[in-house]
């Protein structure tokens, strides 16, 4: 398997923070393996591997196992990566949860996810949830951490006077700083839980939710330049980038074969299959992915209707896409056009 990459601003994010509350630099960098030219740029690729040796060595430098948690909620998503950039000029949660699945690739690789969005809103019994279907063991579990804690630090900051966050369930069991989490976080924690959730306001499901108008000139142009490095990211090592990157201009055909998909890759459909197992996920999972990120883009821009997207997608049968898209969101089109 290929060496998981993420962007370079989160190692240096917190090398810096690491720093500044008394672990010498040198030492941290040592630990990475990288070099201060590695960090010089927020969108260079570094391995994933480098941060968590940089975490294990932050942590052990200041004695502080809440040294990632803190970081996350004292530092800010778009000095890191264009990701938060994004995110901070969608039109409304819902509209950046979509970014973020989309561009989570340029944060960091995240392998286990089998085809499927990280994050997903979901209502139930009247709440809404945001649930991070990662899945992680042991020490990993501060990435989970992190990514709720980073939800929370933002909201908090562009909306201090609306509640975000109520409360979280998460599958690991209390950690060291468990302490810290009513201080930190401010809202009840389930730990050892079936799942890892958010459960936020209902006010963000509402159209009265929607963020401040005037940023679809800024979205516009960090997609653009988030687009040109998601398809430079696509000559990488990764299978299902390239993939991905070949099947698009010909989903319109409907059902692509995996034989010749592998043969225009230069694979035997035996060699194909066992990579895209080690990267554990299969080639139809790609495709209907695939489709179903593409079906939110095209409806979300408003510029083709629903039979169009249809089309586009290769479903012979707008009905087929229909039903496709309520398994891939919960909603009809046609209600999901609504929404924006």
């Amino acid at each position: 398997m290929t060496q998981q990459m993420m962007a370079a601003g989160f190692v240096s994010g917190l090398l810096d923070y690491a720093v500044a509350r008394g672990a010498p630099r040198e030492v941290l960098l040592a630990a990475t393996g990288l070099a201060e030219a590695d960090l010089a740029d927020q969108d260079n690729r570094v391995p994933v591997t480098a941060y968590q040796a940089l975490i294990a060595a932050g942590i052990q430098a200041t004695g502080d196992t809440a040294l990632l948690l803190r970081h996350t909620l004292d530092s800010r998503l778009e000095t890191m990566s264009v990701v938060g950039q994004i995110v901070h000029s969608s039109a409304s949660l819902a509209h950046s949860i979509e970014q973020l699945n989309r561009y989570l690739l340029l944060m960091a690789e995240t392998p286990g996810l089998a085809g499927r969005d990280r994050f997903e809103l979901r209502h139930e019994n009247g709440q809404l949830w945001l649930v991070d279907h990662l899945i992680v063991d042991g020490p990993a579990y501060l990435q989970l951490e992190a990514s709720f804690a980073r939800f929370i630090s933002e909201f908090r900051r562009s909306f201090p006077s609306l509640t975000f966050a109520i409360a979280l369930e998460v599958s690991y069991a209390p950690p060291p700083h468990a302490e810290l989490y009513p201080e930190l976080l401010q809202i009840p924690v389930q730990f050892n839980a079936t799942r890892n959730a958010l459960r936020i306001d209902p006010i963000w499901a509402t159209e009265d939710s929607d963020f401040e108008p005037g940023n679809a000139y800024a979205f516009g142009v960090f997609t653009r330049h988030a687009d040109q490095m998601l398809a430079e990211l696509r000559h990488s090592d990764s299978l299902r980038d390239r993939i991905e990157a070949h099947i698009l201009p010909n989903l319109h055909q409907g059902a692509l074969s995996m034989d010749t998909v592998a043969r225009d890759l230069g694979l035997s459909r035996q060699t194909l299959y066992r990579r895209l197992r080690d990267e554990g996920v299969t080639f139809a999972e790609i495709h209907d992915g695939l489709r179903a990120r593409m079906a939110r883009d095209y409806l979300t821009a408003r510029k083709v209707s629903v039979n169009e997207t249809a089309y586009l997608l290769g479903f012979s049968e707008a009905s087929s896409f229909v039903r496709a898209f309520k398994r891939w969101t919960g909603q009809s089109p046609t209600a999901f056009r609504g929404d924006r």
